[in-house]
């Protein structure tokens, strides 16, 4: 009912926007006389405004066409290199003559990031793929929005979610690198282990963890600790929803991505709220950069995506209250998951010193779960003076964080005695 609600309020809307961004063409048009007044600017800015707040967001483009490598433009091509009806797996691949020009080799360390099945598409992760492109073969995961699956497609769970990780990893090859960002770290890491027990050819040279809530019983957020008051019943009763006509997962139960981002908004209202006054105030005032950024930042974080319910409730359930990946009770389709087989995969965790999602202490908790590796191995990184999102975003990702990231792949790829890899560009 809620899901039908919703639809019904954005289609009631449409002819307000549709007024509002004629309203915006009309007092932003080189013709209207009155268009550089105060009364004009501060007229186009709440049109704009409204229209912003009401649109719907779509999946957003990666816009990663060229990317800057040694100061020099390298050209990339997106390629789905395998698929299925919940995920995509898409390789950016370098263009050999630009990477000879930028002055760097044409192959390079495998890299697979696992973008976050948490409400927000993979595009959130822009900027991490841009900086990983500058040494290695970037693979990515694109989760599909579950609205989109046909009922006919089947479920999607927190166990299937494993089994893809693993395909994937499967699909590039032996000895590559795996990236988890954020919510994957628990299922990737399980994916690891049992790779690592099979003595899978393909399992991972390394895996690096960021933000992610290996072990969510350390430092608690307020997100946690939702997940822990409430009983199972409630997150079964009131965040699963169904998904309405016309959308081709019509009938499919899903936890939808637009109750997942009013809840993270109304944790920081008052954040939310002072940037889109701010916004305006920079409309008003002709401020087109610190506009740009605005719009820049909430296309991307106001675009979601809906979760299948078993995946979501399965989450809730493993990470959130029993925590049976770190209490050693997790298991894959009848088969327990143990953390002490990994023995040859690297494992270095990246956290943030004020991250307010996963609170310091919870990934690094893999490092205490995998008691086989080496210290050569490891490395347990914490970030000062950054939140969440700045440990795989922004000036302090590119300028620090990655550049670690990048030296402890150089290592385990050293260790790993890795075969020849095709070259990385098409």
């Amino acid at each position: 009912m809620l899901y039908s609600l919703h639809e019904l309020a954005y289609a009631s809307a449409a002819p307000f926007r549709i007024g509002a961004q004629l309203a915006r063409d009309f007092w932003s048009s080189p013709f209207n006389p009155a268009a550089d007044t105060a009364i004009g600017r501060t007229a186009f800015a709440s049109a704009e405004l409204f229209e912003s707040v009401t649109r719907r967001y779509g999946k957003p483009a990666w816009g990663l066409e060229v990317v800057t490598i040694n100061n020099r433009p390298v050209q990339t091509t997106e390629q789905v290199v395998w698929s299925s009806p919940w995920c995509k797996l898409v390789r950016f691949a370098r263009h050999v003559g630009d990477l000879k020009r930028a002055g760097k080799p044409t192959s390079a360390p495998a890299v697979l990031i696992v973008a976050p099945l948490s409400g927000h598409y993979a595009t959130l992760l822009r900027g991490t793929v841009e900086g990983f492109l500058q040494d290695h073969d970037v693979y990515v995961t694109d989760w599909s929005n579950a609205r989109g699956v046909p009922m006919l497609e089947g479920r999607f769970d927190f166990f299937d979610y494993i089994d893809h990780v693993r395909t994937m990893l499967g699909v590039i090859g032996p000895r590559a690198h795996v990236v988890g960002v954020c919510q994957p770290g628990p299922p990737v890491l399980a994916a690891c282990a049992l790779m690592a027990e099979d003595e899978d050819p393909n399992r991972p040279a390394s895996m690096t963890f960021m933000g992610s809530p290996i072990d969510a019983r350390l430092s608690p957020t307020v997100t946690n600790q939702l997940a822990e008051e409430k009983p199972f019943t409630w997150f079964k009763s009131n965040m699963i929803h169904t998904v309405p006509w016309p959308y081709p997962g019509f009938g499919r139960r899903v936890y939808p991505g637009f109750v997942q981002l009013y809840s993270f908004m109304s944790m920081n209202e008052e954040k939310h709220t002072d940037a889109h006054w701010r916004y305006f105030q920079d409309l008003v005032s002709g401020d087109g950069d610190g506009a740009q950024k605005h719009e820049e930042f909430y296309d991307e974080y106001l675009s979601v995506l809906d979760l299948s319910e078993e995946f979501y409730l399965q989450t809730i359930d493993i990470v959130f209250q029993q925590h049976l990946l770190p209490r050693g009770l997790l298991e894959h389709r009848g088969r327990k998951v143990d953390l002490t087989k990994i023995t040859d995969i690297g494992l270095m965790t990246v956290e943030g010193e004020k991250d307010d999602i996963s609170g310091v202490g919870q990934t690094q908790a893999a490092h205490e779960l995998c008691t086989s590796l080496t210290d050569e191995r490891r490395v347990l990184y914490v970030q000062p003076e950054v939140g969440h999102y700045g440990v795989f975003n922004g000036r302090r990702f590119r300028d620090e964080i990655y550049p670690r990231v990048r030296d402890f792949i150089a290592r385990n790829e050293a260790l790993s005695a890795v075969p020849e890899r095709p070259a990385a560009a098409a």
